[in-house]
C-alpha cells in the first residue's frame, strides 16, 4: 500500500513536471497561432496541481526533517542527508565512547590511589559492586 501511494505520487509529479516543462517551452517561444496549445497546456498544469492537492491527504503521516529541504534548496542530493546523519551519529558515538573510557580509567585510578589510605572501605565497595552486578 505504501509503495503504491508513493508510486502514484511519483507518477503524478513526473507528469506535472513534464507539463510545466512543456509550458515553459511554449511560453518562451509564444506564437499567436499557438494559443490553443498554450491553453491546453495551462489546463494540464492546473489539473496536475489539483491531482497533487487531492492526494496530499494520504501523506499526512509522513514527516520529513526540514534539513532535507535545506539540502534540496542548496542543490544537494537529499540522500546525502541520511549519510550525513549517520556520520554525525558515528562521530558522536565515538566521542561518547571516549568519555566512557575516560571515566572508567578515572574510576580505576581513583580506586588505586584511595585503596592504600582506605583499604577496608574500598574492599567493602568492591564487594557491594560485585554483588550488584
Amino acid at each position: 500500500m505504501a509503495d503504491n501511494k508513493l508510486e502514484s505520487l511519483e507518477d503524478t509529479l513526473e507528469k506535472f513536471i513534464e507539463n510545466a516543462r512543456k509550458l515553459s517551452i511554449i511560453v518562451s517561444d509564444f506564437q499567436p497561432q499557438g494559443q490553443a496549445v498554450l491553453n491546453s497546456t495551462i489546463n494540464n498544469v492546473v489539473m496536475g496541481l489539483k491531482e497533487i492537492d487531492s492526494i496530499k491527504a494520504t501523506f499526512n503521516d509522513v514527516h520529513m526533517p526540514m534539513e532535507v529541504f535545506e539540502y534540496i534548496d542548496n542543490g544537494k542530493n537529499p540522500q546525502l542527508y541520511t549519510k550525513d546523519c549517520i556520520e554525525k551519529a558515528l562521530n558522536k558515538n565515538e566521542a561518547v565512547k571516549g568519555k566512557i573510557n575516560l571515566y572508567k580509567q578515572f574510576r580505576e585510578d581513583m580506586i588505586n590511589q584511595i585503596e592504600p589510605v582506605f583499604p577496608e572501605e574500598i574492599a567493602e565497595y568492591k564487594q557491594k559492586r560485585r554483588s550488584a552486578f
